[in-house]
């Protein structure tokens, strides 16, 4: 049986892998490490859970601990990982830190929703290894605030997840600001038409690797599905909670204000609950996620903000209470729970409006879902389904609150808003000159904003149509 020793890690590394408790590499990272450490590009297919962060972070701090340049003034960046969201980047900065314990490397974690100058000001002293969501990483560049031309890797880490959110164009922007003679990683639980174009302009002649089937659930999470009325959904997720008593749950719902809502109703059954969500501020949502850890909580609700980059050990059960509009969120939803080679159970709560839904799912996972029934909440037959939005094409655009939403509140274009944007702030603050006219004067983004003495002249124009002429 392979051990970690057989991999050509030092003994730093090891000392601090046995402290982690690993004894035997998994399967992705047996296969990863050692092309990652002969410096070949790899694309990974890997599902949550299966030691993946490992897989690329150990054979990067390997090669980082190995390097003897030393370079004058502010350390650069020598390692790039680019994640989706806050919750995975908190997550991969949190193992390289306790990986990196006995070698002289420096690290850092930067996303947005907080304020940007203590990231700035760790920057200066030098990093070796930084972790960041895409939107924060352009803003600190766009500052001068981190030096990207020398990278020796780059990492994209969940790139589906990165891509489903909107983030291409920034992936691409970043790119363009790193050095053309790097070596580069991509990891991603499922695989797309848009992942492979990714990878084919990305990597140059990669190693693959793939420990599962494409777009596959892990086999240690049983899957259940409990066909049940809409408006019972709540009632029947506390009478489950309550009949087994279950310890822990991670529920997933398709917006932030059914989060709000589902962890109300929690709260007032007796269930200690906690939404997290986009629109929750970052404190909120650390507070959250570590009462959950500590099991001061015993249900976390979320949306699919969060899907990525929560890692709870023996996490023991994972509801769908609405079903993902995307079938692949299916997939990286119920990855929360089955991690580490432990067990877990993923119930999904289906009314009669989620059925193709549901049918989209045991399509992608080709097979049929087995589904489970309790006395007393079975389906009203008489109910007739409500239409859901229609998926929009890949290349069709986006509005947010509009009708090609295919997640209500929670679609791609709000969930890049959600996970990274809130760090634009000093973007804005520093563009203001850029919404001021010749004469000083405030402007809005058709044109100058007219004062009432102006409109007394206007000749009974419509302002907007006046503004767009202006503009």
């Amino acid at each position: 049986m392979t051990d970690f020793t057989s991999l050509g890690l030092s003994e730093a590394l090891l000392r601090a892998i046995d402290e982690q408790g690993y004894k035997t590499p998994t399967p992705i990272q047996q296969q990863a490490i050692e092309p990652i450490l002969a410096g070949k590009d790899v694309l990974a297919s890997a599902q949550t859970g299966t030691g993946k962060t490992a897989a690329f972070t150990l054979p990067i701090l390997e090669k980082l601990s190995q390097s003897t340049a030393k370079t004058k003034g502010r350390q650069p960046v020598k390692a790039l990982i680019l994640t989706p969201t806050r919750e995975l980047a908190a997550q991969i900065a949190e193992n390289v830190k306790a990986y990196s314990r006995y070698i002289p490397i420096r690290s850092l974690v930067v996303f947005g929703g907080v304020s940007i100058n203590p990231q700035m000001m760790k920057l200066r002293g030098g990093v070796d290894v930084l972790i960041a969501t895409p939107g924060r990483l352009l803003d600190l560049e766009h500052q001068n605030a981190v030096d990207l031309s020398r990278v020796e890797v780059l990492v994209l880490d969940e790139a589906d997840r990165m891509l489903d959110m909107g983030f291409i164009h920034d992936i691409r922007r970043v790119i363009s600001k790193l050095p053309k003679k790097r070596q580069n990683l991509l990891f991603s639980a499922t695989f797309s038409k848009e992942i492979t174009g990714l990878a084919n302009s990305l990597l140059n002649n990669p190693v693959s690797i793939s420990v599962a089937p494409k777009n596959s659930a892990a086999e240690s999470v049983d899957q259940y599905v409990h066909l049940v009325d809409k408006k019972r959904k709540t009632e029947l997720l506390s009478h489950l909670i309550g009949l087994e008593n279950w310890p822990q749950v991670l529920i997933f719902t398709r917006t932030k204000h059914g989060a709000n809502k589902l962890a109300e109703h929690l709260n007032a059954d007796g269930i200690k609950s906690a939404a997290i969500h986009g629109n929750k501020s970052q404190g909120a949502r650390t507070r959250a996620l570590a009462d959950f850890k500590d099991g001061k909580l015993k249900a976390l609700v979320a949306t699919d903000i969060a899907a990525r980059g929560l890692d709870i050990d023996q996490l023991p059960y994972v509801v769908n209470f609405e079903l993902p509009q995307v079938a692949e969120d299916y997939v990286h939803r119920i990855g929360r729970t089955g991690r580490a080679a432990a067990t877990g159970k993923a119930i999904s709560l289906v009314c009669v409006d989620e059925h193709g839904l549901l049918a989209d799912i045991e399509r992608l996972l080709k097979r049929e879902i087995p589904r489970l029934a309790l006395e007393g909440y079975d389906p009203d037959p008489s109910i007739k389904a409500a239409p859901l939005h229609k998926k929009p094409k890949n290349n069709a655009p986006r509005r947010s609150g509009g009708r090609a939403d295919i997640r209500g509140k929670d679609n791609r274009n709000s969930s890049r808003r959600d996970s990274d944007s809130e760090g634009k702030e000093s973007g804005r603050n520093k563009n203001k000159e850029n919404y001021r006219n010749k004469e000083g004067s405030r402007t809005g983004k058709l044109g100058p904003r007219r004062s009432r003495k102006n409109d007394e002249g206007s000749d009974n124009q419509s302002p907007w149509s006046k503004a767009r002429k202006e503009f």
